[in-house]
């Protein structure tokens, strides 16, 4: 969802970098990026862990993540993300379902991802922070993605990602440069959403 369907990713990381201070915790904008797409609690229990070796619930850590949800949607709503809408035009022309896996456990977010692209996403192939107990780069997120969509082999499925966890996700589930995407595995790398759909005809005629 964030950095594939929104260009959200800047807000996201002041987000963070507020919220934890408030904590005590010293969260800076590459620990934002570096950490994106995996659960907001997971990634508050890592982030105390190291800092403060201690372990805290998922209750206690959900609290400190209802604040950093709270500044986040304190800020100007996020663009969508350019090219995107193009791609999932011929993704859908394609006969191919569209499905969405985030980490996000932000409810207005999910909300909106309907608002926006209700025409191509329906409400059930949506997996988020709920559906799962072990958020990327286990594979469970994109397993539970797969399930979703009608029981997926994972040689019929393509993930589009635009972080290292979440590439790490979808090889762990079976599926598949910045340098940093393509030594967590990536496929294929494009500069842009715009590129990847500009070339989706000439991806999807490799794949069948």
């Amino acid at each position: 969802m964030d950095g594939v369907l929104y260009d959200s990713m800047r807000n996201h990381a002041a987000a963070w970098v507020q919220s934890m201070q408030k904590f005590g915790i010293n969260m800076t904008a590459d620990d934002a990026y570096a950490t994106e797409g995996a659960r907001g609690v997971d990634t508050i229990r890592y982030m105390v862990r190291q800092q403060k070796g201690i372990e805290i619930s998922e209750a206690e850590a959900q609290e400190m993540y209802d604040e950093k949800s709270r500044i986040f949607h304190s800020m100007p709503e996020a663009p969508i993300m350019p090219g995107i809408l193009s791609l999932m035009e011929q993704i859908d022309a394609a006969g191919i379902s569209i499905g969405v896996v985030t980490g996000s456990g932000q409810r207005p977010l999910i909300a909106r991802i309907l608002r926006d692209f209700g025409r191509f996403v329906s409400p059930e192939h949506i997996t988020t922070a709920y559906d799962v107990p072990r958020g990327k780069p286990h594979p469970d997120p994109y397993l539970i993605g797969m399930k979703k969509a009608g029981g997926l082999l994972p040689s019929e499925a393509i993930v589009v990602e635009n972080a290292p966890l979440g590439v790490r996700a979808g090889i762990a589930a079976g599926c598949l440069p910045d340098q940093v995407l393509l030594d967590a595995g990536a496929s294929i790398l494009f500069p842009s959403m715009p590129a990847l759909s500009d070339a989706w005809k000439e991806v999807i005629s490799k794949i069948h």
